[in-house]
């Protein structure tokens, strides 16, 4: 059940961020001209979020390396974006791809493993 709550806040805080970044943050958005940079972030975010979800309803452990790669992969790719869309500090686009490798490998290992239960 703890995995179907994390699903869940990261699912919130997609939503939440999209949000804020639409109405809270335009100015400071479009001044640094980070807008597209900001709705990438929310994109994957909310998109491995919906994921994270499904996996955490699997039984058993056979997709708890692809959900630690995705949340690794928001926590990452995402939250680099985002703390690059809002201080405009472009030495953080160093770090996305490494989000991005986590989210390949979580999607590699889920096509190996697939849903299939651990032995």
């Amino acid at each position: 059940m703890k995995a179907i709550r994390i699903a869940a806040v990261t699912g919130f805080l997609a939503v939440a961020l999209g949000a804020f970044g639409a109405h809270g943050l335009k100015d400071l958005l479009e001044r640094h001209g980070t807008v597209a940079i900001w709705h990438t972030a929310v994109l994957y975010h909310l998109v491995h979020a919906v994921v994270l979800l499904l996996l955490s309803t699997r039984p058993g452990k056979a997709c708890s390396g692809t959900y630690w790669f995705f949340l690794a992969g928001i926590t990452v790719f995402s939250g680099s974006l985002y703390l690059l869309s809002v201080t405009n500090l472009k030495w953080l686009g160093a770090i996305t791809p490494v989000g991005g490798v986590c989210f390949l490998a979580g999607w590699f290992v889920l096509a190996l493993k697939g849903f299939a239960k651990e032995e």
